[in-house]
């Protein structure tokens, strides 16, 4: 090849790669307008997951199809329990869905359209059906219950769900009617347009960041689109379901609360006892006990014990607890027909003896019956409330005790209940290996504020329990080893002691309290006292606290001193 053809060769392929430079420049410069520059002009549909009715929760499809149309729409039963009611209750065996709220409780049955509502019979429409393995429920008690509401768009089929109490930015799109702008799968203009929106589109405005809204139209096209295309509308709040108070809660409102508890035994006791309880607003007999697992209650009641109290301008509040016994428990909450006997029999009692309330107090109970412990009170709360009648629950300071806390769900309790009652004591128990107070001030501070900040229980609600008993404490030195043990005595008790053996108490600090020691036929005895320091130091953290009062157990071990102490709570 000669020079002159060598040249003109270089220069060709100078030429080409100059071309196939530019144009892969070109190229490069197209892909980058239309990707970073220009708005991305494609369309997709949105995916609905192939459901025929997808329903949305503030602009978020849900995993199930509602069924039908209109009133005569069904939801399924997973779908209320996540998005409308979490404690909406299945009962397999019996086929059972149980729907509970502060005023109500309905039971119904799948395949029927009689149901109970507040223990009253009522005629559904409809009845809960079971679909395809999932159950569904007809919208009508849905929306008494709850006030849900519902948008159905009949081309679309979407369903788009609201609860009492819900609250919904509207908007509309801007320009004329002819107009249209993107609703994008994404809060950017190189995403996807979902659908072309006429100017003056209705939007339901679920969320927002920088420059774009979080929107839904009415036929369920949710996506996003910019800001400065909307105009902002009325902010729309779904009414609450009336619940007006009771005359019980508003005597309440406000109001400490001085509670004593009656443990009654064989002997009832003599009604006037009563008379002792100065300051006293409350007293609470334990009067009543769940016997067997279907659920049937005893009654020790006594009428000349209630018109004693309510002579003396005190409640009664008729305590019910389980007989202590866990297989009892189990299989009386087991199911809400049980569940139904106790709380019908146990409202029958309240009413024989005109009681104000009733104070629960369940205990030694399987961690894995917890959960219809709560279902208890869920139901019994409402029947009660409409019969006028306060509702407390005795709950346990929060431990990793098997059977005496770790199936209380206080969160869930103090939600229903109109009062918690924890009883702050056996900090150190009747068999406990070291001895120490029944209810040491900073542990009974503790065990408040881990209900109030964990829980989440307003302390308008919580009432805290203190011992007017204590325990002498033996130690004795056997085999190299001390033996401790205890026994429970009253403040009067305590008091003959220390006049008898001229004891000083003096004043620990650490627990705040005041403490004695003595020897007796060689055995070292401690008592950690419960008297007018110990009980003025817990009203005044229950004042400090803003708690819903305070309780005694119990009245037996009393003395004038603790009445006196405890009745500065409403002062």
């Amino acid at each position: 090849m000669t020079r002159s053809n060598q040249r003109r060769h270089r220069s060709t392929a100078k030429r080409r790669f100059v071309i196939v430079l530019g144009l892969c420049l070109i190229a490069a410069g197209a892909y980058l307008t239309i990707t970073e520059i220009l708005p991305n002009p494609l369309h997709e549909k949105p995916d609905w997951k192939g459901l025929a009715k997808p329903v949305f929760v503030k602009g978020e499809l849900l995993k199930q199809s509602a069924d039908g149309s209109g009133e005569e729409m069904m939801l399924p039963l997973s779908i209320l329990q996540e998005e409308i009611d979490a404690n909406i209750r299945y009962e397999k065996g019996t086929k059972s869905i149980i729907l509970t709220t502060p005023v109500q409780v309905m039971h119904l049955q799948t395949g029927e359209t009689e149901a109970q509502l507040n223990n009253k019979q009522v005629e559904l429409r409809f009845a809960p059906e079971e679909k395809n393995g999932s159950l569904y429920m007809p919208i009508q008690p849905l929306k008494e219950l709850y006030g849900i509401t519902f948008h159905e768009d009949l081309d679309t089929g979407a369903v788009l769900l609201m609860k009492a109490g819900d609250t919904v930015q509207m908007g509309t799109i801007n320009g004329e009617a002819d107009s249209k702008t993107a609703l994008r799968k994404g809060p950017s203009k190189h995403e996807r347009i979902l659908a072309d929106m006429l100017g003056g589109t209705s939007l339901r405005i679920w969320g927002s960041d920088e420059s774009w809204y979080f929107v839904q139209m009415d036929n369920g096209y949710a996506g996003y689109v910019p800001k400065s295309k909307v105009t902002l509308g009325e902010k729309k709040t779904l009414a609450d379901v009336p619940q007006q108070s009771t005359q019980a809660e508003r005597d309440w409102q406000g109001k400490s609360v001085n509670l004593a508890w009656e443990a009654v035994y064989k002997k009832k006791p003599d009604p006037s006892v009563i008379d002792q309880l100065s300051g006293v607003n409350v007293v609470s007999p334990t009067w009543f006990h769940v016997i067997d697992g279907q659920g049937n209650v005893r009654s020790n009641a006594d009428t000349a014990y209630v018109e004693k109290a309510h002579a003396r301008g005190m409640d009664v509040w008729g305590l019910l607890d389980n007989s202590f016994d866990p297989e009892l428990t189990s299989s009386a909450m087991s199911t809400y027909e049980t569940r139904l006997n106790v709380i019908n029999q146990t409202l029958e009692f309240a009413k024989m003896y005109h009681l104000d309330g009733i104070n629960l107090d369940f205990e030694n109970v399987k961690t894995k019956d917890g959960g219809n412990v709560s279902q208890f009170v869920r139901e019994l709360k409402p029947l009660a409330r409409a019969r006028g009648l306060i509702v407390s629950v005795d709950v346990t300071p929060k431990s990793d005790s098997e059977m005496w806390s770790r199936f209380l769900d206080r969160r869930s309790l103090g939600e229903t209940a109109d009062f918690i009652v924890l009883m702050a004591y056996d900090e150190h128990w009747a068999s406990s290996p070291k001895a120490g107070s029944v209810s040491s001030l900073p542990w009974a501070e503790d065990a408040v504020r881990k209900i109030l900040d964990e829980d989440a229980v307003p302390p308008e609600k919580l009432i805290l329990a203190v011992p007017l008993y204590t325990r002498i404490w033996s130690e004795e030195a056997k085999g190299g080893k001390t033996k401790v043990s205890s026994k429970a005595v009253g403040m009067k008790t305590v008091n003959d002691i220390i006049e008898e053996k001229k004891l000083k108490p003096k004043y620990l600090e650490d627990v705040k309290q005041n403490y004695v020691e003595y020897t007796e036929d060689g055995v070292l005895k401690k008592i950690w006292i419960e008297d007018k320091t110990s009980l003025e130091s817990r009203v005044k953290l229950a004042k400090e606290l803003n708690l819903g009062g305070v309780a005694a157990w119990t009245r037996s071990f009393g003395t004038k001193e603790a009445w006196d102490a405890l009745k500065d709570i409403s002062s």
